[in-house]
C-alpha cells in the first residue's frame, strides 16, 4: 500500500488564519506517500505566504494559483495537477485525524466497488468539541434526497474523471453531494468509515449554513431537474419524500402556534388589528 500515491486538494479562499492547522493534520498523517496541493483560489489574504512556508519546509506540497472562481472550480484545478491515483479533499479550515489516509486507502484498496470513502466527523471551535455527525453512505438511493457522507473524502480519480469532475455551476453549496450522486450513478459506493476521523470548523457564518438557510430549495430543484431521468426512475420514493417535508413542515408549525409566547403574542396584537380594520 505504501507504493499509492495520495493527492490532497486543499483549496484556500479567505482562510489563511486556519491554514497552517489544516495543513499540519496532512504533515502528522501516518500514511507518508502523498502530494498536497494548495490551491489559492484568487485569495486576497496572505494564502499565499503562508503556503510558501510550507511548500519550502517539505517538498511533498505544491502551491498554485488560479482566478476566484468557487470551491467546485478550485477542487477541480487542484486535481487536474495531481499525479496521485487517489485524491483527498480538505477544506483550507478544517482538520483529518492523523490515520484518515491510512484506513481511508486500505478500504478502498480492499474493494473496486468503492469509489469514495470518508468517516464520521465532529465540529469543532477553537477547542471545543460538539456535535458529532454519522453519515451511512451507501448507494444511489441514499444520496437522492440527502447528502450521505461528509463534504470531504477520499476517491478514486479514475471517479472524478469519469463524472467530469466538481460541477463549476453550483457556487452556492452542496456540490459534494451532487459530485456523490454522480458517482454513485455510475455504480460505486460510498463506505464511510464508524470513527470519528475529520474535525469541521464550525463558524457562525459558513459556505454550510448560508447553503441550508438560503439556498435549500433553489440548490435541490437544479439537483432534481440536472438529474431528471434519476428522479423519474424513483418517481414513488420521490412522491413519498415531498409528502414526509410537507408532513414535517406542518408539524413544526403547529409548535410555533400552541407555543404560550406565541398566544401571548396573538392576544397582544388583537387590539391593534382590530382598529387597522376600521381605517381601511
Amino acid at each position: 500500500m505504501k507504493t499509492q500515491l495520495v493527492s490532497i486538494i486543499v483549496p484556500c479562499y479567505n482562510q489563511a488564519q486556519f491554514l497552517d492547522e489544516a495543513l499540519q493534520s496532512v504533515l502528522d498523517q501516518t500514511y507518508t506517500n502523498w502530494e498536497c496541493i494548495i490551491v489559492n483560489d484568487g485569495s486576497p489574504d496572505h494564502t499565499e505566504e503562508v503556503a510558501q512556508k510550507w511548500v519550502a519546509k517539505d517538498a511533498r506540497f505544491k502551491y498554485i494559483y488560479k482566478e476566484n472562481g468557487g470551491l467546485s472550480s478550485a477542487r477541480n484545478a487542484g486535481i487536474s495537477k495531481a499525479m496521485g491515483e487517489f485524491i483527498l479533499t480538505l477544506d483550507a479550515d478544517d482538520k483529518y485525524e492523523a490515520t484518515f489516509i491510512e484506513k481511508a486507502l486500505a478500504v478502498m484498496l480492499s474493494n473496486n466497488n468503492i469509489g469514495v470513502v470518508s468517516s464520521w466527523e465532529i465540529r469543532f471551535i477553537d477547542d471545543k468539541q460538539f456535535g458529532e455527525r454519522h453519515p451511512k453512505g451507501g448507494t444511489i438511493k441514499d444520496f437522492l434526497f440527502t447528502n450521505a457522507a461528509i463534504g470531504t473524502s477520499l476517491f478514486r480519480k479514475e471517479c472524478w474523471e469519469i463524472v467530469g469532475g466538481y460541477d463549476e455551476n453550483m457556487k452556492k453549496g452542496y456540490e459534494d453531494w451532487e459530485f456523490y450522486i454522480r458517482v454513485c450513478k455510475s455504480g460505486w459506493t460510498v463506505h464511510i468509515i464508524e470513527e470519528i476521523l475529520f474535525f469541521y470548523r464550525q463558524h457562525s457564518i459558513s459556505m454550510r449554513t448560508v447553503a441550508v438557510n438560503d439556498y435549500d430549495a433553489e440548490i435541490k430543484k437544479y439537483i432534481f431537474r440536472k438529474h431528471e431521468l434519476l428522479y423519474k426512475e424513483h418517481y414513488d420514493t420521490l412522491i413519498e419524500n415531498f409528502m414526509y417535508e410537507i408532513d414535517f413542515e406542518k408539524k413544526e408549525r403547529a409548535k410555533i402556534y400552541t407555543k404560550i409566547d406565541f398566544r401571548i403574542g396573538v392576544a397582544i396584537l388583537k387590539p391593534f388589528r382590530i382598529i387597522k380594520s376600521l381605517f381601511r
